[in-house]
């Protein structure tokens, strides 16, 4: 289910955090007071909004700014601020192609956020904490197509977009798609999952 942490103390960078301010585009104010609204970042006269892009804040209180988000401004602007995901978290070096970007995504997802004060994936090691579910990657044998399974406490059309942006870095005209047969965190579903095709 959607905007619900599924462990209490989870943390998000302040640099993915941005992505909401972000991807508001000319309604920034509106991102400013909601973000502000649950405590992340601070607005002032001289330099509008600031969020330390190098601190941690509350996952709890990013999806109640979600939540707010899908409730004042509904799925499109959800779409938007998840195609600016990429622009503003680190990604592996590794990505090369559409499988790679598709599959760095849950990477990504985990090293952008910590548990109990430990980034959630070390490279290094390939040692990956557990707490906040999933971006899955499964090749369609045979065709130009990846199944993504998301199981994670963010909005269904904010992971579209994410993924979105991540399939056209390299394939420009591949489309991503909800797969209306199978469970929907905007229906209470606990996942998503999206069809990505390219010729």
């Amino acid at each position: 289910m959607q905007f619900v942490s599924f462990e209490p103390g989870i943390e998000v960078n302040g640099q993915t955090v941005y992505a909401i301010f972000d991807g508001f585009a000319t309604f920034k104010t509106i991102a400013a007071d909601i973000l502000t609204g649950e405590g992340i970042g601070t607005t002032t006269s001289e330099a509008g909004f600031t969020l330390d892009p190098a601190a941690w804040y509350s996952q709890d209180n990013w999806l109640r700014a979600f939540q707010r988000v899908a409730e004042k401004l509904g799925d499109a602007i959800l779409f938007s601020i998840g195609k600016k995901i990429p622009e503003n978290a680190i990604f592996p070096p590794w990505v090369i192609d559409i499988d790679s970007a598709i599959r760095s995504i849950d990477f990504a997802y985990h090293l952008n956020h910590r548990k109990g004060g430990t980034v959630m994936f070390n490279p290094e090691t390939g040692t990956m904490l557990e707490g906040i579910g999933h971006y899955g990657y499964e090749r369609v044998e045979g065709k130009n197509e990846i199944v993504s399974v998301c199981g994670n406490p963010y909005p269904c059309h904010f992971d579209r977009g994410i993924i979105t942006t991540m399939a056209q870095r390299f394939q420009p005209a591949a489309r991503v798609r909800h797969d209306d047969t199978k469970p929907c965190r905007n229906k209470g579903g606990e996942s998503c999952t999206y069809i990505v095709v390219w010729k």
